[in-house]
């Protein structure tokens, strides 16, 4: 069965693929001149969450919002990974800080909150809406002091994927539940046993040449015998536990499994869909979308699958998406900018335009967003599976530096219980001092 994408779908990618611009801009700026003067101005800033990163996508939520609110003029700016978190902190040392930001928990909790500069979003979190954000959500948008410094509005659950075809003709289908799209560990080795004596001496890669596409790897390891990588709290690292360890040397000796400190995340989705690797331990419904209308050699079927797991269900590492509010100290623009976020989440037909910009799905129950698209509702099954979100662990940046950092070591023959021990005590320090 090859998979196809309505051309709603395509249409959606080109416009999150689209560059945007750097410098702020305002939308329907003649008519906004037109009208009595604004009572107050905001900055709105974006990473690249889908079509949040695209100037045209946003400026058409903000002209809705304008025309309801017309005393609140909307400035945005695109921001990108490259250099936005240095845009920021320039911003914020110049006394011109955004009064918005749509970015995840690991920096507005973990980090901007942590510091103090976000304003607490308690009083939008007491809303009926509210309460029916999912509750491992919620957890993420909380600081350990109670704060809440982010309000979210979509969400996603990293997974894998396999080469289906590979599989049927390396007979290794039989190991997989399709229905469900999960399997056992045993299974799992299974498999790549399978292929590997099919002849694809290549099966896996683990990327390693740097931290893009890390949540892939942490899943793996951490879900193959049932390990974590915080404690609950999210006070300390737990890598160092036998069960990653018993994970880490599976895939260390397991034939057809490679561990590759050369290669990024970027070029194992590659060489997956070259049909060069049996499985990507790096993927997600964007990324099968990507393939699916940027590679025309692309010509397999790809299967989407969950973490192979010895006992109960997987667990998928998520991103969660929202807003944050800088406190600039001028009331009438955090108010202002309180009545935006209200805008974009409490009403459903608003909420679902706010989702669908990020072609992810909501943080709480909205069962129709996706009805009519194969794809996205086939995906939509794994967000049951998303897991604790610890990257609001104190020292997350040095422990996702040092994941990498520890997988390559174990690539180039360390042992790895020597390996894993050095990283649990770098990040426990690092984190306890922080």
């Amino acid at each position: 069965m090859k998979r196809t994408i309505k051309a709603g779908i395509a249409f959606l990618l080109a416009a999150v693929m689209t560059a945007c611009n750097s410098s702020p801009v305002n939308p329907n700026q003649s008519e906004i001149e037109e009208e009595s003067c604004q009572e107050t101005e905001i900055t709105l800033w974006t990473f690249p969450v889908g079509s949040w990163g695209n100037l045209t996508a946003v400026s058409s939520l903000i002209a809705s919002f304008q025309r309801e609110h017309p005393e609140i003029l909307v400035n945005v700016e695109c921001l990108n990974y490259d250099n936005g978190d240095q845009r920021i902190r320039e911003a914020i040392a110049n006394g011109n800080g955004p009064d918005l930001v749509f970015e995840g928990p690991e920096r507005l909790v973990a980090d901007w909150g942590d510091q103090g500069l976000l304003i607490d979003l308690s009083d939008l979190w007491a809303s009926d809406t509210a309460k029916d954000i999912y509750e491992n959500i919620r957890k993420a948008c909380q600081h350990s002091n109670g704060s809440y410094y982010e309000f979210p509005v979509c969400m996603t659950s990293h997974c894998m994927a396999i080469n289906y075809d590979m599989f049927r003709e390396a007979g290794a289908l039989v190991y997989i539940d399709e229905e469900n799209h999960t399997w056992t560990t045993d299974n799992f080795i299974k498999a790549v046993e399978a292929l590997h004596h099919y002849g694809q001496t290549n099966v896996g890669a683990i990327y390693c040449e740097n931290q893009s596409g890390d949540q892939g790897t942490r899943a793996l390891v951490n879900n193959l015998y049932g390990g974590t990588f915080t404690d609950e709290a999210h006070t300390t690292y737990t890598i160092d536990s036998e069960e990653n360890k018993q994970a880490l040397k599976l895939l260390q000796e397991l034939d057809g499994i490679d561990f590759q400190p050369d290669m990024t995340s970027a070029e194992e989705i590659a060489q997956f869909c070259k049909g060069e690797l049996a499985m990507s331990f790096c993927w997600n419904a964007s990324a099968e979308i990507n393939q699916i209308i940027n590679n025309s050699e692309l010509n397999f079927e790809i299967f989407p699958m969950t973490f192979p797991v010895s006992q109960g269900n997987p667990r998928l590492q998520g991103g969660i998406w929202g807003f944050g509010i800088f406190d600039n100290g001028d009331d009438n623009r955090i108010q202002a900018a309180k009545t935006f976020i209200r805008f974009m989440t409490e009403n459903d037909d608003n909420y679902k335009r706010a989702v669908l910009t990020s072609s992810f799905w909501p943080v709480r129950d909205l069962r129709d967003i996706y009805e009519n698209d194969v794809l996205m509702s086939e995906y939509s099954m794994f967000m049951q599976y998303m897991g604790d979100y610890y990257q609001i662990t104190p020292g997350w940046a040095s422990a996702r530096e040092g994941w990498w950092k520890m997988l390559q070591k174990i690539g180039n023959g360390e042992d790895v219980t020597t390996a894993v021990e050095a990283f649990s005590q770098q990040v426990n320090k690092t984190g306890d001092s922080n």
